[in-house]
């Protein structure tokens, strides 16, 4: 689940998390005392799942302990692993270089993001996007040997290509469709540039609460969720709420997926200038996260 953002949640309008420490920090960048370090690859996953009442997605909540965004809710995703870049991947839908012209990379780096996408959906969510054919997916993932790999896969002690080889399974990429890109800011300590993706539930396979980083997992709807965000009863970090938003109008999990196609890629990259003395912390395009932050604090 990368952000890069970390800290304890600070009073602000509805549920957007807010560290205590971005004031200072964004000032040290602007003095120019602050190096940005560069962010790692990562790529998160909206899984979706059709109701009676519409899709629901997919959500984890961060653990209150977890001194990066805890409380919060967002999607099962994480960092590339590099092994994901250089192994020969059992692969099908569209190739690695229809992937790196949707997501304005090169072929290898295509292939790292979307392995990314695969590999961490299966280590947080226990859903995995792969089947033995290009047109077959994988049933029911929980018995011990499915568990057995996915604690090693989480542990770094075996690669995603080699998982899919020995199981004879194919990554099915065409699962998959691109929806957004957000980078986090240059004063962040921990910085990612995270690739977020929507998929639906394969049938047979199940959901669980994978991750050692959540205390909870729900299936909501998009709008439930963003209506909790606004009344300040879900907390959640801006690029998660703004796609959790960019999901409200779709009416199955079929019309999101094809819809992915069309939505902007460019990514979102905060900006913080210093005006009358006050700090203007925005995300370009997304006006609702604007925060004036005063000696005392954002608002």
């Amino acid at each position: 689940m990368p952000n890069g953002q970390h800290g304890q949640q600070q009073p602000s309008a509805g549920g957007q998390w807010y560290p205590p420490e971005w004031p200072d920090r964004i000032r040290a960048l602007a003095d120019g005392s602050l190096t940005p370090v560069a962010p790692r690859l990562a790529a998160t996953v909206m899984l979706l799942r059709d109701t009676d009442t519409g899709p629901v997605v997919h959500m984890l909540r961060r653990k209150a302990s977890m001194a990066f965004a805890g409380g919060a809710y967002a999607y099962p995703g994480g960092g590339v692993d590099p092994r994901d870049e250089e192994h020969r991947v059992g692969w099908a839908g569209p190739s690695q270089a229809e992937w790196a012209a949707r997501l304005g990379t090169d072929a290898r780096t295509a292939q790292a993001i979307v392995c990314g996408a695969v590999r961490e959906t299966f280590e947080e969510a226990g859903v995995l996007l792969a089947g033995r054919t290009a047109d077959t997916v994988v049933g029911d993932t929980t018995g011990d040997d499915w568990e057995a790999d996915r604690q090693a896969l989480v542990a770094r002690e075996t690669s995603f290509a080699d998982f899919l080889d020995r199981r004879g399974l194919l990554l099915r990429s065409d699962l998959l469709g691109a929806w957004a890109r957000w980078i986090t800011p240059e004063f962040e300590p921990r910085r990612y540039d995270t690739w977020f993706f929507v998929a639906a539930l394969p049938k047979g396979q199940r959901t669980r609460n994978a991750s050692t980083e959540a205390d909870r997992t729900v299936w909501i709807r998009p709008t439930d969720a963003a209506d909790g965000y606004d009344k300040g009863e879900l907390l959640m970090m801006p690029p998660t709420i703004s796609t959790l938003r960019s999901l409200e109008p779709y009416g199955s999990a079929a019309d999101a997926l094809g819809a992915a196609g069309g939505q902007d890629l460019a990514p979102v990259l905060a900006q913080a200038v210093l005006e009358d003395g006050e700090l203007v912390l925005s995300w370009p395009g997304h006006d609702e996260f604007t925060k004036r932050v005063r000696p005392g604090g954002p608002s």
